[in-house]
């Protein structure tokens, strides 16, 4: 989805991209321009690996009210050519949800650039959500009749209309519109699509749900591989595995171990996935020679090598749990996902192997390995002190913000100087969980904290979650209380 250019950790552009809380600390002690700079080059240059799960806008909304920045460069990236010739959201979704908190937060400029957004733009159905959040009705009423140009009258128009109205992430703007707010003619429109959509919807649930295959073993294991072969993109064996719940019985055994062994692709995913759910004691052999003989790459082989991985990680039994301690040595896919198990379910004694799989994914995959979520909460959870010098490096180097979050939560648990040092910066993090947690846990040794837990506390747009874990640490005199430093 994205190839970010993450700037090294060190750098204010850096701290930006991470959204680290020492970004915004950093950013208010540097030049104006160059805070700037820095601040318009992320939101115009979305910085984050997965645009769905990490959080921007409002960290850099709340850096942009501090710097009293104007909005130029935000307007040229909104309205640029490549609006017309890029049409996927995410091309502009942050810019948009960072103006939405401007807008929250008072700035009428911001309003109008969403505004004129809504009129003209390409993802205006983002700009509408925001405004719909945040405007008042004067301002989503003058938009009424310019949205609905963008819906010429006809079978296809009054189609995309209903598509448009059902898929409306906040609905205010709709149902004002149904009211007559922007006159009878939209109004009429507008009723008409919703009581289309309520019509589909119903239609929908009347529909057959699709395909569906036979009510034995052979026929479901039959309809996986079939359906895979012909939408490789969509593979069933999950759904088949589910069928397989239903139907399979102890003497079809010998049927699914053998299609686990070496059936085709799909079909001995099903099976693998079935055998695995039911904690069959033959299983494990044949999870590890399907994720250790074939590749893991796109592809058939790499279709089984997933499930085998996956459905061994789904795995609770006791000898899932010893052989994840026989395999977590090994320097394989097979072994990182036995070191992820004991990270999750293991106990005081499987540290050690916990801590050298930490260590051996950094060396081999860096700060962004995708092994390393499991294995970072796992440090916090079975409270291994040694590891909090691989978890700062994590912490500092990681361009995700919610593995950073992990990080801290991590450290909190093994690191004594966390609530003196990085629980700080943590104050004002991206991400609301690990505001909350610094909210939990910062040591109350300079003016910056109070300040910032005072400030957290009366946010409008602070979640609730984060300003109850500031209240539990504010006394009823507005003093900070004692305990958790």
């Amino acid at each position: 989805m994205f190839d970010p250019d993450i700037a090294p950790s060190g750098t204010l552009l850096g701290l930006l991209q991470r959204g680290r809380g020492d970004g915004t600390l950093h950013a208010l002690a540097a030049p104006r321009g160059e805070a700037l700079a820095a601040l318009h080059h992320c939101v115009v240059r979305d910085p984050r690996h997965d645009w769905q799960l990490e959080n921007r806008s409002l960290y850099y909304a709340r850096l942009h009210l501090a710097l009293d920045g104007g909005l130029d460069e935000i307007e040229q990236h909104l309205f640029d050519a490549d609006d017309v010739m890029d049409t996927a959201e995410e091309r502009t979704g942050l810019a948009l949800s960072f103006l939405g908190h401007l807008a929250g937060y008072g700035r009428t400029d911001a309003v109008d650039l969403l505004r004129r957004y809504t009129a003209a733009g390409t993802n205006w159905p983002w700009a509408l959500d925001e405004l719909a959040l945040r405007a008042d009705d004067s301002v989503l009423r003058s938009l009424g009749a310019p949205v609905l140009a963008r819906f010429p009258a006809g079978p296809e128009g009054d189609a995309a209309l209903t598509a448009a109205v059902r898929g409306a992430w906040e609905p205010r703007a709709w149902r004002l519109w149904a009211d007559g707010a922007a006159g009878p003619d939209v109004a009429a429109r507008v009723r008409a699509a919703r009581e289309q959509g309520s019509f589909d919807r119903w239609q929908r649930q009347l529909r057959p749900a699709g395909p569906s295959p036979g009510w034995s073993v052979p026929e479901v294991l039959e309809w996986a591989q079939r359906s895979y072969e012909e939408e490789p993109e969509q593979p069933r064996h999950e759904a088949a595995a589910r069928c397989l719940a239903a139907v399979a019985g102890p003497e079809d055994r010998p049927l699914l171990l053998e299609a686990a062994r070496c059936g085709p692709e799909a079909a001995r995913s099903a099976a693998l996935r079935h055998l695995a759910d039911r904690q069959d004691p033959g299983v494990l052999d044949l999870l590890d020679l399907a994720a250790s003989g074939s590749s893991a790459a796109s592809g058939p082989s790499g279709l089984v090598a997933e499930t085998a991985l996956a459905s061994f990680e789904r795995m609770r039994s006791i000898a899932a749990l010893e052989r994840a301690r026989a395999w977590a040595h090994r320097d394989d896919a097979v072994g990182n996902a036995a070191a992820g198990m004991l990270a999750c379910r293991g106990g005081v004694r499987d540290a050690g192997l916990v801590l050298a799989a930490l260590r051996r994914t950094v060396r081999s995959g860096g700060a962004d390995a995708r092994d390393l979520w499991t294995l970072v909460d796992g440090t916090g959870r079975l409270r291994i002190d040694s590891a909090a010098p691989v978890l700062r490096h994590i912490y500092r180097e990681t361009s995700s913000s919610q593995l950073r979050g992990r990080a801290a939560r991590a450290l909190a648990a093994t690191d004594p100087s966390f609530a003196a040092g990085f629980a700080v910066e943590c104050l004002w993090d991206c991400e609301e969980s690990t505001r909350e947690l610094a909210a939990r846990h910062a040591a109350i040794g300079d003016t910056r904290v109070i300040e910032q837990l005072r400030r957290l506390a009366t946010d409008p747009a602070e979640e609730a979650e984060v300003q109850t874990a500031v209240r539990s640490r504010i006394g009823p005199d507005a003093g900070l209380a004692p305990g958790g430093v």
